[in-house]
């Protein structure tokens, strides 16, 4: 009888430091930190490369060329596709929010919306043409057209060897005059990151 108590006792102290080395932790950290855990694209990268190459295109000559030339009217720009064509998922749209925001808080451009949410607030105009008063109704055709459309990808190379790999990640960008086709700046960043596992 006393054997069966020591084997329960036993069981359960064995249970409960396996419970306790399998539970997780998980520690709140602020989000301008730089914490790389697997050592693939994340937010920070994100972040930093947004913020470098926005600051590199509205410091290109093609921003002071326009506003001669439009007499200090500030261009309006679109942030397009940015298409991942890494070795990784990445949600390239993070990254276009990151640059868009870059944009708005520089208030040398003037920022547009593209792609499905363009499309959201069409049909919504669509929608307040039967359901809203006149007076509160949007109009069409009173959009501000963009002059410029930024689009690039996110590209990605891998060294690996046994244990150890190199991650190259290359994001390429573009600026176009949208009336003429012109591209006006291109840019790109590297980030190369070695992991030891």
């Amino acid at each position: 009888m006393q054997f069966k108590k020591i084997i329960t006792i036993g069981a359960i102290a064995i249970s409960g430091v396996v419970i306790s080395s399998c539970s997780r932790q998980v520690t709140r950290v602020n989000t301008d930190q730089a914490i790389d855990v697997s050592g693939n694209w994340n937010n920070t990268d994100s972040r930093l490369v947004a913020e470098e190459m926005t600051q590199s295109v509205l410091g290109g000559k093609w921003l002071s060329s326009h506003l001669e030339n439009k007499q200090g009217k500030r261009p309006v720009v679109v942030v397009g596709a940015v298409q991942n064509k890494s070795h990784e998922h990445i949600d390239a749209e993070t990254f276009v929010k990151d640059v868009e925001q870059v944009f708005v808080k520089s208030e040398r451009v003037r920022l547009v919306q593209g792609g499905k949410k363009r499309e959201e607030l069409r049909a919504e105009k669509a929608d307040q043409q039967q359901n809203s008063s006149v007076s509160s109704m949007k109009k069409f055709g009173l959009e501000n057209g963009a002059d410029y459309i930024l689009q690039g990808s996110i590209n990605s190379i891998v060294d690996s060897h046994k244990r150890q790999k190199v991650v190259y990640y290359q994001v390429n960008l573009e600026l176009t005059d949208i009336q003429t086709n012109e591209v006006v700046w291109v840019g790109d960043k590297k980030i190369a990151k070695y992991v030891k596992n």
